[in-house]
């Protein structure tokens, strides 16, 4: 896909690898419609991406609601014409362990609020952007279209994460999927697992704990944003990639 003038809805694009990728994208000529609960960082990146010279609007959109998201992505149409692109990165995160055990007496159990939160957030949300986009692609006929579904390294099991893990699994599954069902009609889908990365939870850690994260990536330091935002470039730029989870974590794997 040549990414110029191309229409890319990224979900959770306010900050975070979200908008590093609206900005990476949109470096490459793509209109970027940003999708979001917080207008405040959504306004910041509409202006970051309109000084690379590209197009920008913001949409409040929660993406568990289904009428709102079947509103956004038609607004998204009605406004730029077109969607070629869907990067689905909205997350939330509510650790915790199965059950916690002291003195033989479970003191402690992941609640049902908290699973469905979660698993809600990454895989019902996923699925109705996806849903929404695909339809609109289909119906326009395009050429060449993508979805991304940001998945994370722990889609492989880590600890103190069930709700989280479980979701992120689901997403490379349903991009497995939607490689399958959608390949005829020129939609690719592929997903995008992250190891440990620099975002604003991460700088919220202790140093020290932050150290022995650091000290267990075998290239010795902390991903970026932008590594994971040239993946999501390579992907949509690379016409022959679908239905693969593309690890991008320094070696790291639990």
């Amino acid at each position: 896909m040549d990414l110029k003038d191309k229409v890319i809805a990224i979900t959770g694009a306010g900050r975070g690898i979200g908008r590093a990728t609206a900005e990476k994208l949109a470096s490459k000529g793509a209109k970027i419609a940003i999708l979001d609960l917080d207008a405040e960082s959504m306004k910041d990146a509409v202006a970051a991406i309109e000084a690379l010279g590209s197009e920008a609007r913001a949409y409040v959109c929660n993406v568990m609601d289904e009428e709102v998201v079947e509103s956004t992505f038609a607004q998204i149409v009605t406004d730029f014409g077109a969607i070629h692109g869907l990067v689905n990165n909205a997350g939330i995160l509510r650790d915790g362990m199965l059950i916690k055990v002291k003195d033989g007496k479970v003191v402690k159990k992941m609640s049902a609020d908290n699973f469905g939160l979660v698993v809600d957030v990454h895989m019902k949300g996923a699925f109705l952007c996806a849903r929404e986009a695909a339809t609109h692609m289909v119906e326009a006929g395009v050429e060449d279209a993508c979805i991304v579904n940001m998945s994370s390294i722990a889609y492989r099991g880590n600890f103190g994460q069930t709700n989280y893990s479980a979701a992120k699994a689901g997403l490379v599954a349903m991009t497995r999927v939607w490689a399958k069902e959608l390949g005829k009609y020129n939609i690719r889908s592929a997903a995008v697992a992250p190891g440990v990365v620099e975002t604003d939870m991460l700088h919220s850690m202790p140093e020290d704990a932050l150290a022995a994260m650091t000290a267990q990536v075998p290239v010795k330091r902390i991903g970026k944003t932008d590594h994971i935002a040239q993946t999501i470039a390579f992907i949509f730029e690379n016409d022959y990639v679908s239905g693969g989870c593309y690890d991008v974590n320094g070696g790291f794997v639990i």
